[in-house]
């Protein structure tokens, strides 16, 4: 078997420095929301380690996971895919077509047997015998399950191939599901949105290159580090949720003011993702700061769990700042009934001290 040569060869051979290397290494342990201490560990990794071969099939889906990678900007796509591992099989963006296209997965298969990784965008439908999705001549199902057998793992890229999405929503005509359902004698890491976010999904990658292992999951299988927060949870916008102060149609002036938009069926308190912290487009933005509320796309079922914009109007939160004269009314009367009941409390108390300590009635017939 060839040596497949360690990233910082790669680099090296490149013209890449020494420095530009270990910036490099800082940025990636950055991303991975590792300590600065834990960057020598990132680089020694990149020095010794081989890259991954990783095999990446299409199922049903869009390419909108695809699409999300490759805008990557910490680490940048083109040094994980040019570098850090060995994308050996994607017939979305690889060069070879047709049976030299299909080659490359068995030979992958053959040579790194249990050392590869196998990332999947997409879901198989198992409908009809799978005829609903068909590649290099057979079903993507048989194509999923014969290359999951000897894979290290398999990701699931997206919330079609963690969870089912549109292909799999109500009535699912083609039998879509998971690939969960489908592969379950191997480690599936689930990256669900729709699509994820480009570093997340760079990310998850960086990480198994660099601790040769598979992150901490969740219990639904989903990376602790991305996944462990809602996006409610760091929202700039949840003061003003705590504040009962929410956006009440679409462009008013609440929205102008950058209220919360809960109301109008934002599921940012419902849903598991880093959208709030590293956001889109190179961490620009992310839809609740572009003003439109989250509809939970990294969430299973999410597309049945309808209708996006459905308006809430029965909310009950503290709402101490929106209604500060009312909660100082509030008080108020809380303090006056307060008073008031003590004063009475003590009234009886001190009656019936009163009554205790009087003198009883003489008997009849006694002596005055």
């Amino acid at each position: 078997m060839a040596r497949v040569e360690t990233f910082y060869e790669l680099l090296r051979r490149q013209g890449v420095s020494r420095r530009s290397f270990t910036k490099f290494c800082s940025l990636t342990a950055a991303s991975l929301g590792l300590a600065p201490a834990l960057a020598p560990k990132v680089a020694h990794a990149m020095e010794t380690k081989p890259r991954i071969p990783v095999l990446w099939l299409h199922g049903l889906e869009c390419t909108c996971c695809s699409e999300s990678f490759i805008r990557s900007a910490h680490p940048l796509v083109k040094d994980v895919v040019l570098s850090m591992i060995s994308l050996d099989y994607d017939d979305t963006i690889m060069a070879a077509a047709g049976h030299q296209a299909e080659k490359c997965l068995e030979d992958i298969r053959t040579e790194y047997k249990g050392k590869y990784l196998l990332c999947v965008e997409g879901n198989p439908p198992i409908g009809k015998d799978g005829e609903y999705c068909i590649v290099g001549g057979r079903p993507f199902v048989d194509q999923l399950t014969d290359m999951a057998k000897d894979a290290m793992a398999v990701v699931s890229w997206g919330s079609c191939a963690s969870w089912g999405c549109v292909q799999a929503a109500k009535p699912n005509p083609t039998h879509a599901v998971p690939v969960h359902e489908i592969v379950k004698d191997k480690p599936v890491i689930k990256v669900p949105g729709c699509p994820p976010i480009a570093e997340v999904m760079t990310g998850v990658v960086s990480y198994i290159v660099t601790f040769d292992r598979l992150p901490e999951l969740d219990r639904q299988g989903r990376p602790k580090m991305f996944y462990s927060q809602r996006i409610h949870d760091k929202c700039y916008r949840r003061p003003h949720f705590d504040a009962g102060q929410f956006v009440e149609a679409w462009d008013d002036e609440n929205a102008r003011k950058g209220y919360c938009l809960y109301k109008m069926g934002c599921r940012g308190p419902t849903t598991y993702n880093a959208c709030s912290v590293t956001r889109w487009n190179e961490g620009v933005s992310f839809p609740i700061q572009s003003g439109h509320g989250c509809i939970g796309c990294s969430e299973n079922d999410f597309w049945d769990n309808g209708p996006f914009y459905e308006r809430l109007t029965n909310i009950s939160v503290f709402g101490a700042e929106a209604n500060a004269d009312q909660w100082a009314a509030r008080v108020g009367v809380g303090v006056g009934v307060g008073v008031a009941a003590h004063a009475a409390v003590s009234a009886a108390v001190r009656m019936t001290d009163k009554e205790r300590h009087k003198s009883p009635p003489m008997p009849k017939g006694g002596h005055e």
